[in-house]
């Protein structure tokens, strides 16, 4: 009987267990509900999902128009991103689970914080009220939102000139109801003037927002487009009002160095949370405009508050102060740069004007180029297209990129080989003709060189004549080894430190460390191979013959104190490198020398001829050649200037590339 009795108790138990376990699961299961509906109401809030969120409510007489209108004004109204809710609690009352939680958002008057609490229904809804939004915030109340416009800093040459600045443009705008009788021709005038498409125009009059008598904008002009604007003004229904807007007076002459900003994307947007960006902000895209962003942008101030039904305000949420952003004075020179690409317009090609004393860049100038202030104002459809199919690709900035450099290469090798005392420049040796080849086991592969002179083959009548077979000789003198060991000495394989993002110099194809093959040594001496150099990376090589071996750091923002910052010391020997200075003026000086024509009568001037030749096989045709001149001026008390230029395509320039850039150079003298 007890036996009977005991499993009876075990079995009631069990039971009991049972249906506690069975509750506790449906319990659990519906606050895991209630959290998730929750989290799932928030993420709905960050994708402006505003009918989904309207779906997870208790409606209780809440109309969805009024719901959505409401939400909808106020979230996007504050710029709300981000929005995130971390649950502190959950309490059951009944059958409704009561949820407290902290949630916090990044808006246009910076984080907000604030705790808070829901109740969720036993079907799984949210009870909603407008304290939801914010704790403090009752149904007849509203949100306002004031804002103070900040000033992005202007970017300004060395004299003080400005490059970039908030300045005045122009807005054009529709009122549909003075379109007249021909509204559908007037459309079609103002879409012929402005490069705006007709669907566009007629979309924006259609906007929910528009009336007879309000002002519909279709697009942007520049204040100085006067013939522009005087034409769209005699169209009927047009209207022109001046706003603010980033201006750029140098336009194509510096576009590539200044860039342009725009408005912010929603990517970028994301990306930059937590920093007073809004869905209004411009952000630099290009240039100096975007490596400058973080000092020159400005932040608006902003104040989030409620409001009652008398417009009294109830309460703060947030305020953000307005900062203005910071001007950067760049070590460019204004005039110089005009004037330079007045000389290269017409040209692909590149010029890096830096003083090799004090390493301050004077002039960076790319061309083909692009007017900055068309991509402010917003450009035609055919505008976008011509620049972006161009084959003379104006929208690629040349100075930062990196390029196989020919002859300009053999004064590196020079320097390297005598500071490693692995060459000799008073050596002779001793080859004649034009072609060359250290033996029969390179095949049918041999070094050429241009023109044959007389007088020994040795370093100064090497650069004088640009001899291919010199340098060949010498690169197979120095090792590849040394050769290697050197040129990452002097930053080769390595990012330079500067605003602009530059390609780095190499000597081996996929930032490869080793020369491994013998014709190729060869060729590298004289600046073929696998050599590729960036130009601002060069000037700062270059000034190390200026500066008894020392390699000069560029720079492009201004400093009053000019005290030059030394890259690499030593990068050659003292004696290395005043050999090669004086050799290069030679290259100028002698009438043999390959930049003879470069000779300014009064002006001392070191320079080296360089034609790159881009070819992909030993029999390519195809690829053209780049024609390169660098130089640098000596004793001119401070204000010397060391040029590196290159033009691409050379062998359609009739006078040849470097001879070319020899004519435009010696203008700014």
């Amino acid at each position: 009987m007890k036996k009977k009795v005991l499993i009876v108790v075990l079995i009631v138990a069990v039971l009991i267990i049972g249906v506690i376990a069975v509750t506790c699961f449906l319990n659990n299961k519906k606050e895991n509900q209630a959290r998730q509906l929750l989290l799932d109401f928030a993420s709905d809030i960050n994708q402006k999902n505003y009918d989904s969120m309207y779906e997870k409510i208790d409606k209780n007489n809440i109309n969805k128009e009024d719901f959505v209108k409401r939400n909808k004004n106020i979230y996007e109204g504050i710029d709300a991103t981000n929005l995130s809710i971390e649950i502190t609690n959950v309490n059951k009352e009944k059958n409704e689970y009561k949820i407290d939680y902290h949630e916090k958002m990044v808006t246009s008057a910076g984080e907000v914080n604030f705790d808070n609490s829901v109740t969720i229904t036993k079907d799984n809804k949210l009870k909603w009220s407008s304290n939801f939004i914010f704790p403090q915030l009752n149904d007849d109340q509203k949100v306002k939102v004031s804002t103070l416009k900040s000033k992005r800093g202007d970017i300004l040459d060395r004299n003080g000139n400005k490059l970039a600045t908030d300045g005045t443009i122009l807005s054009v705008g529709i009122v549909p109801g003075k379109l007249g009788e021909n509204k559908d021709e007037n459309i079609k005038k103002i879409s012929e003037l402005t490069g705006v498409t007709v669907d566009f125009i007629n979309s924006q009059l259609q906007a929910s927002w528009v009336t007879d008598d309000k002002f519909v904008p279709v697009k942007k002009i520049s204040e100085s487009d006067t013939e522009l604007k005087e034409n769209l003004l005699n169209v009927p229904g047009v209207l022109i009002n001046k706003e603010e807007g980033r201006v750029y007076p140098l336009g194509k002459e510096a576009a590539h160095l200044i860039g342009y900003v725009q408005p912010i994307s929603a990517e970028e947007l994301e990306a930059h949370s937590n920093e007073g960006y809004t869905s209004t902000s411009v952000i630099g895209k290009t240039g100096l405009e975007r490596s400058y962003e973080s000092k020159i942008r400005g932040i608006d101030g902003a104040e989030i508050y409620i409001v009652d039904e008398d417009n009294n305000k109830v309460a703060d949420i947030a305020s953000q102060e307005q900062k203005d952003g910071q001007d950067v004075k760049l070590t460019i020179d204004s005039s110089l740069q005009k004037s330079i690409y007045e000389q290269m317009k017409d040209d692909e090609g590149l010029f890096v004007v830096m003083n090799p004393k004090t390493g301050e860049l004077l002039s960076l100038v790319s061309t083909p180029t692009y007017d900055s202030n068309s991509f402010v104002l917003g450009l035609k459809t055919e505008e976008w297209d011509a620049l972006n199919n161009d084959p003379k690709m104006p929208l690629y900035n040349r100075f930062i990129q990196k390029y196989c450099p020919g002859s300009t290469f053999k004064p590196i090798t020079g320097a390297i080989g005598l500071t490693t005392g692995t060459i000799n420049k008073d050596e002779d040796y001793g080859y004649t003709g034009t072609s060359w080849q250290k033996d029969s086991s390179w095949g049918n592969y041999h070094i050429t060189t241009l023109t044959a002179y007389n007088g020994p083959k040795n370093l100064l009548n090497g650069l004088i004549h640009s001899d291919n077979i010199y340098f060949a000789q010498s690169a197979l003198k120095i090792g590849a080894g040394t050769l290697t060991e050197n040129l990452n000495k002097i930053k080769f394989n390595e990012q330079l430190d500067f605003p602009l993002n530059l390609a780095k110099s190499q000597y081996a194809n996929n930032n490869g460390t080793s020369i491994d093959e013998e014709t190729k040594l060869a060729d590298s001496g004289y600046g073929q191979g696998s050599i590729l150099v960036n130009p601002i990376h060069v000037a700062s090589i270059y000034s190390a013959f200026y500066n008894e071996g020392n390699m000069i750091k560029p720079y492009i923002e201004y400093k009053e104190e000019q005290t030059p910052e030394i890259l690499v010391e030593s990068a050659f020997s003292k004696e290395a490198a005043d050999t090669i200075k004086e050799d290069l003026i030679q290259v100028v000086e002698n009438k043999e020398g390959t930049a003879h024509d470069m000779k300014v009568s009064g002006i001392t001037i070191a320079g080296k001829t360089g034609t790159a030749e881009l070819k992909a096989s030993s029999d390519d045709t195809e690829s053209g050649t780049l024609g390169w001149f660098n130089c640098f001026t000596i004793g001119k008390d401070g204000n010397d200037l060391l040029i590196i230029s290159m033009v691409e395509n050379e062998q359609d320039n009739q006078a040849g590339g470097s001879h070319y850039l020899i004519k435009k150079i010696k203008t700014l003298f």
